[in-house]
């Protein structure tokens, strides 16, 4: 059953109770990366501590978004939004609370799993709610707040450390997190859904493990390198059970992945879409700053200030990319922007080669105006490419995808800009010790250029140099990965709407 017939007023404060989980969960991935410094003075903290503030909220959220896709069709969208947002608020207001580093990073490694469940049953609310191009705009309004959490987070964050402290964050995010629970509360109701079904907790509980050994595995490699054992081994132990997942799904009567999905180009099409920004976006937001401070000489303000200019599209470019979808398919649409994302990230690259930072605030909104173009596009695809009784599923595969790829596109990032800082400086340099080269070159990919330097006395300038012109090839690299995945999409999802398929006419 539809929906349709909620009276007009509860559908829409329905959308904007989605959007605003849309905007939260997002939020609580980038914005808490501003307050690392002010946490590691009032409590200390290891570096490998500190970053897992970060890491834990991405390896959580990531292993857990798919599982909680399923328990929507099984019980219910409205129960999983509401428990997932009550277990973020509640893991959130406890946070301030905690007497060390330690125990922030175990919330936050609970609070991604309330994330996961409710930005999964939020997005599977809107596909019964509109129908055609309502449809489309009501996903571009979902995909554009959380894009804007993710790109706006740090700068939200930092003013409310600026007026604060770092404690504000996340009163501020509980906050915002009670408020969606009244919307949810008041728009939505359980006389719509068809729920049924139950969870497949083999399935469940070997996908999570592999992803999260997966995870954790790429988050290890820019602070140990890829021959580490610890990173081997992870990475092959995710292998072996990714395979016991599959062989259970082949067996199992009511799966968690419907295996068949992937024989339909248009659901692989959508999987490679929801990588893209990962690497084309995410990467971005991530490594920039470290360019900009680190090389540029900009200040962490005149930083933000030039991120702005990439974060900026996201603002109006999703819907207006609704909007087109009245004259160009969606699959068409989110092609062409990809290629001008490629074109963005060439005229970067060269600008950072010929004229470092001065001259690039408009690749930078090239870059952010194609992103921007499949970015509310490819949600509505998402669950127009399985029956409505799929939805959950689907969803949770599709956020799956698209948030594990942003810890393993930052991961291979950051190890291919310190593999070839390595290399250049080894040509640059000649003799040195070899471990100080390997950390130095790692600890510049990751913008700590100051602190390289400090490991390779009077080899300043050379890392400097070798910095700036192997950033240059890494973008390069990204803008060939732009076009091989417009090709896909183009190949894939040319034809491809967000009309539901008919098989589902009937719920």
């Amino acid at each position: 059953m539809s929906d349709l017939s909620q009276p007009s007023s509860m559908r829409w404060l329905q959308l904007a109770a989605a959007c605003l989980t849309g905007l939260l969960i997002p939020l609580c991935f980038t914005g808490p990366a501003v307050v690392l410094p002010s946490i590691s003075a009032d409590l200390g903290g290891t570096a490998t501590q500190l970053s897992w503030i970060m890491n834990a909220y991405i390896l959580s959220y990531g292993g857990a978004v798919m599982v909680s896709g399923s328990l929507t069709d099984i019980y219910g969208r409205r129960r999983i939004w509401l428990l997932g947002l009550g277990w973020f608020c509640a893991v959130t207001f406890a946070i301030p609370f905690m007497p060390s580093v330690f125990w922030i990073d175990i919330l936050r490694l609970l609070q991604g799993l309330g994330g996961a469940a409710a930005f999964a049953a939020a997005m599977t609310s809107l596909a019964p709610l509109f129908e055609g191009q309502a449809r489309a705009r009501a996903f571009s309004l979902l995909g554009t707040t959380f894009g804007l959490g993710l790109a706006f987070g740090p700068w939200v964050a930092g003013w409310i450390v600026e007026i604060s402290n770092w404690q504000g964050v996340f009163y501020v995010t509980g906050s915002v997190g009670l408020v969606s629970i009244v919307m949810v509360m008041v728009s939505t109701s359980t006389t719509h859904e068809n729920t049924s079904g139950a969870l497949d907790w083999p399935g469940a509980i070997s996908f999570t493990l592999a992803l999260g050994l997966f995870t954790y595995g790429m988050l290890l490699i820019p602070e140990k390198g890829w021959l580490d054992t610890t990173v081997i081994s992870t990475l092959v132990a995710s292998v072996i059970v990714f395979s016991v997942f599959v062989i259970i799904e082949k067996k199992v009567a009511n799966p968690m992945l419907d295996l068949s999905f992937f024989k339909q180009p248009s659901f692989v099409g959508v999987q490679a879409l929801a990588a893209s920004p990962a690497f084309l976006f995410i990467a971005l937001i991530v490594v920039l700053p470290g360019r900009f401070i680190g090389i540029d000489g900009y200040s962490a303000l005149q930083a933000g200030q030039m991120m702005v200019w990439l974060a900026a599209p996201l603002l109006v470019v999703p819907v207006i990319a609704a909007m087109l979808t009245r004259w160009f398919t969606p699959g068409v649409l989110s092609g062409a922007g990809l290629i001008i994302v490629a074109m963005g990230l060439l005229w970067l690259a060269q600008a950072f080669a010929a004229e470092g930072a001065h001259q690039v605030q408009l690749p930078l909104l090239l870059i952010g105006i194609g992103i921007g173009l499949p970015w509310g596009l490819m949600d509505a695809m998402a669950v127009s490419v399985v029956s409505a009784d799929r939805v959950g599923m689907a969803t949770g595969i599709f956020n799956t995808v698209r948030v594990s790829a942003d810890g393993v596109a930052i991961a291979v990032v950051s190890v291919l800009l310190a593999t070839l800082i390595q290399h250049n400086l080894v040509l640059d340099v000649g003799a040195l010790p070899a471990e100080a080269v390997i950390k130095g070159a790692g600890l510049a990919a990751l913008g700590e250029l100051r602190a390289a330097a400090e490991l390779l006395p009077g080899a300043e300038l050379a890392l400097a140099h070798s910095y700036a012109e192997s950033f240059v090839y890494v973008l390069y690299a990204l803008a060939g990965l732009a076009i091989v995945i417009a090709v896909l999409v183009f190949m894939l999802l040319r034809q491809q709407g967000t009309t539901m398929p008919e098989t589902s006419a009937a719920e």
